[in-house]
């Protein structure tokens, strides 16, 4: 298991305005929308130790290792149907759980 990552989440600070925003900026249907490709990405192309990243200013997508979350962030994300959320401007996250 690798411990490096092209991004670093420590320096990332955990928010809960993100979703809000993006929802703002871009409607809930497109935000939705754009969870849901997330989700589509990780059941087409991840496993059990990826996790969608959806890319706050962009709507960019990618898979990151939870092993590599949980040891620069301390999230623990276990479990299906959650995305996590990334300003790389504000170097904020946010954990999203779909229900």
């Amino acid at each position: 298991m690798s411990t490096t990552s092209p991004f670093d989440f420590s320096c990332c600070n955990p928010v809960n305005y993100l979703w809000p925003r993006l929802v703002d900026k871009l409607g809930i249907d497109k935000a939705q929308r754009a969870v849901d490709q997330a989700l589509d990405l990780q059941r087409m192309h991840g496993n059990t130790d990826t996790l969608p990243l959806l890319l706050s200013e962009t709507c960019g997508l990618a898979l990151v290792s939870i092993h590599i979350l949980r040891l620069q962030t301390g999230f623990a994300c276990h479990g299906g149907n959650m995305v996590l959320l990334l300003s790389t401007t504000e170097k904020s996250v946010q954990l999203l759980k779909e229900l």
